[in-house]
């Protein structure tokens, strides 16, 4: 098996859990690079892969430039055969452009709508791959999504459905009222979600829906939650699948009464252009952030089969804390990292092509059977 030196930038918690998966995996052979402008961070990272894995591997620490570049940065560009970026999403440009130059394939999770448009842009004639919105959702949910699809064409014959949805909830074991919710994970972004509009297909159009505007109540598994559009979480797959599924939409899973809680909240702030991060500081002050997590997925698809009966196909997921190697990952952290690690594995082994990636190009049978998928998710197939 060869060897692939694999370069982490962002040493947070899920660049964290990246390099102990990796490091812990036997599906890839590999030396770690990871890469930060934190000492800190770089020096926590370091030990928790080091201190996490029961494997021998090496792990690297590289101190980034903020601005630029520098000979000790370039030589690491030089040496790696592909970026997983784990930093905020505003730094996920100037990454892939790096990548282009430098010849590296490219991994990332972030949401961010013009940043990903952005890196299209960008890698549209790279040399090699860069699969985009590799997380959890985006990222996991859309290729269980196309899975089912993928299922129900083979089981009932019709390629044309009427709907299919994807939903994640990243939640507490427990929550109490009025809230009925607690941070489990960085509380950034999650207030966004719920101010900008979401994307959705109705009716073979694609179309902008303000979040928060549909809540359903549902009952997976026997416990009762709610859904609610929110913004991000469809990836790609509104403009690829709109001329075969009628209905398609992503909603963020939550807690029976938290999405009452939040449209009280943002009644009280009003139509104003930084409602968004005013409701991030109201939910600080009044969510408290707790360690026990789990993630829950459901994917559901609906059509006719090729008699003109109903049918649908649904998988729930659910996933809690996990040890992998010494180290107890969180759900949030397993579930966010095992996907960008299993994207990285079919670009260097080269099951994606050249160029941009998107959720609904990639095979969602080698994703999902795939060894770091496995790792986390077990085998849900």
């Amino acid at each position: 098996m060869s060897k692939h030196n694999i370069l982490i930038v962002g040493a947070g918690g899920i660049g964290q859990a990246a390099g102990l998966i990796l490091a812990e995996n036997d599906a890839l052979d590999v030396t770690l690079y990871i890469g930060d402008i934190s000492d800190q961070a770089l020096k926590n990272t370091h030990d928790f892969i080091v201190n996490g894995t029961t494997k021998n591997v090496e792990v690297h620490q590289i101190m980034m430039p903020r601005e630029g570049s520098n000979e000790e940065w370039e030589n690491v560009l030089n040496t790696c055969e592909i970026m997983l970026d784990c930093l905020p999403g505003s730094l996920a440009p100037r990454m892939a452009r790096l990548c282009v130059k430098h010849h590296l394939h490219y991994a990332n999770l972030t949401e961010y709508v013009a940043e990903t448009n952005e890196i299209i842009e960008i890698a549209k004639d790279a040399k090699t791959g860069f699969a985009l919105q590799t997380g959890v959702a985006p990222g996991f949910v859309n290729i269980l999504g196309n899975y089912l699809y993928q299922e129900f064409q083979s089981l009932y014959h019709n390629d044309e459905l009427d709907l299919m949805e994807m939903k994640v909830g990243a939640l507490s074991e427990n929550a109490s009222a009025p809230h009925f919710y607690a941070f489990t994970w960085s509380p950034i972004g999650v207030a966004t979600e719920y101010v900008k509009d979401a994307i959705v297909v109705k009716n073979n159009e694609v179309i902008s829906v303000p979040s928060l505007s549909d809540r359903q109540e549902l009952m997976l598994q026997g416990t009762r939650y709610e859904d609610n559009y929110t913004s991000g979480g469809a990836a790609d797959f509104p403009e690829a699948f709109k001329d075969k599924i009628k209905d398609i939409n992503y909603k963020t899973l939550r807690y029976v009464g938290h999405y009452d809680w939040v449209k009280e909240q943002l009644d009280e702030i009003g139509d104003r252009e930084d409602a968004s991060a005013i409701l991030e500081k109201r939910m600080l002050e009044l969510i408290p952030s707790v360690e026990n997590d789990y993630i829950i997925i459901y994917c559901r698809v609906k059509g006719k089969s090729d008699t003109g009966r109903i049918r649908a196909i649904d998988k729930v997921v659910n996933i809690y804390p996990k040890l992998i190697g010494n180290k107890t990952l969180r759900a949030i952290q397993s579930t966010t990292a095992a996907p960008l690690c299993e994207c990285a594995r079919m670009l260097l082994q080269g099951e994606m092509k050249n160029g941009v990636n998107l959720q609904s190009e990639i095979d969602p049978s080698s994703f999902i059977k795939g060894p770091f998928v496995r790792m986390v998710y077990g085998d849900i197939v």
